[in-house]
């Protein structure tokens, strides 16, 4: 743990990154299935990952995003994409996915299915968009931590506008939307004003409260 520590107390917020330095498939795939294996609500997994890696789609996002960067000089560019909407098909396929994994019937799996199929499909699409991108944010922090580990830099950012996002990348015919998105890649120390500076985080003391 001493270890991970130590990588989180290295990473920060990338502001500039090489465009020459490629980051290696296998720690994006780790990155990526440690996204993958994040708890989510009920177990849905309402979002998925794209990865970009298409420079001229990279471009065609760059003016989008406040024209930083980091879009195009990244290695691998991440949108967490959420589900739009909860459909009963949706929750069927996880549902189903489950009983063909465990290769079993479970009472009381079948009976909060049913009750998640007489909620959530019920409810305004907004709402459950809403839920849906809560969960892919508890994913983002997953591929923080997991490109820490991996010591590969990385930069979350709304500022965006996902619309045209969505537009450029096919999102909405989809059934996503996007939510965050997070570069990939490796400092170019000579050009980020932030590399060097101290981390600095509210002291303990002041960020948890024990109720003993």
């Amino acid at each position: 743990m001493s270890e991970l520590l130590q990588k989180l107390q290295w990473r920060y917020a990338t502001k500039k990154m090489n465009p020459a330095k490629v980051v290696p498939q296998e720690k994006v795939e780790h990155i990526l299935e440690a996204v993958r294996l994040t708890a989510t609500s009920s177990g849905l997994q309402p979002y998925e990952v794209i990865v970009v890696t298409n420079p001229d789609l990279r471009e065609q996002i760059k003016p989008h995003a406040w024209g930083q960067g980091q879009i195009t000089d990244c290695s691998h560019l991440l949108v967490f994409a959420a589900w739009d909407n909860y459909t009963a098909e949706r929750i069927n396929t996880m549902f189903d996915l489950v009983n063909a994994e465990r290769g079993v019937k479970n009472e009381g799996w079948e009976n909060y299915r049913q009750m998640l199929l007489s909620n959530y499909p019920t409810r305004d699409a907004e709402v459950n968009y809403q839920h849906a991108a809560r969960q892919a944010y508890i994913g983002l922090g997953s591929a923080l931590i997991a490109a820490a580990y991996e010591e590969v830099d990385s930069t979350p950012m709304e500022g965006f506008d996902p619309a045209k996002v969505d537009e450029i990348l096919g999102l909405r015919e989809r059934g996503l939307r996007s939510v965050i998105i997070l570069p990939l890649g490796y400092r170019e120390t000579d050009g980020d004003w932030l590399v060097n500076l101290k981390k600095v985080r509210r002291p303990r003391n002041q960020f948890v409260t024990e109720m003993n």
